[in-house]
């Protein structure tokens, strides 16, 4: 079972992700996480790097091509050898790396998220897209002690925010795998989302998110 975290920088994905890891060690599942990227290819990685800074490839192609290398190689070297232990989480995957090319070169998200889809071996069967309300998300991010990255700015949160759920909409038009929609507000919203992801990591599929967006 794979799991993708995705949605806005602050939006709650890294204490969802720790909650997950520390409750699955109490209930003896043996849960794993991995990142967005696999770094594992030098032009790949160098291309990405400046998509990260908000700087456009030479050509969107250009771009495109590096992302979906990286993400084949992740699913073959990282998130393969994962999944043989046990159930995984993916802090952000395609749906993040969609919108990062979509917001640097201008161009529709649907396009790379069809483009990224085509990498089956990394599809997660579950992603949870966290809809954390951009103001919120900002207002966390002002109490971090690291600088700002190109995608933590104000002037593109809710042009990011857009693009996520048009990304969510597209993965499962042309994937038919869940998306779950919630926001990462309150204590209660971190419990209900970690216990509703808990169960299904441990292989029962859970109907106690009502909102849930598919």
């Amino acid at each position: 079972m794979l799991l993708a975290l995705e949605g806005l920088p602050g939006a709650g994905k890294s204490t969802l992700r720790d909650r997950l890891l520390a409750d699955a060690r109490t209930q003896g599942i043996p849960l794993d996480h991995t990142g967005q990227f696999s770094w594992l290819s030098l032009t790949a990685t160098r291309t990405l790097v400046r998509l990260r800074a908000g700087q456009s490839a030479d050509a969107p192609e250009e771009a495109t091509e590096a992302a979906c290398r990286d993400l084949a190689l992740h699913a073959r070297f990282n998130l393969a050898p994962a999944l043989v232990r046990g159930p995984v989480i993916a802090d952000r995957l395609s749906l993040s790396t969609a919108c990062l090319l979509a917001l640097v070169h201008q161009r529709p998200v649907a396009e790379y998220v069809e483009r990224l889809a085509q990498q089956h071996r990394a599809r997660p069967q579950l992603t949870v897209l966290l809809t954390t309300e951009p103001d919120l998300c900002q207002a966390r991010l002002a109490g971090r002690e690291t600088a700002l990255r190109f995608t933590d700015r104000p002037d593109t949160t809710a042009r990011l925010a857009d693009l996520y759920r048009q990304a969510a909409s597209a993965w499962n038009r042309c994937t038919g795998l869940e998306v779950w929609q919630r926001p990462c507000t309150t204590k209660a919203d971190l419990d209900q989302l970690a216990a509703a992801c808990l169960t299904h990591l441990d292989g029962t599929p859970s109907t106690s998110i009502t909102e849930a967006s598919r």
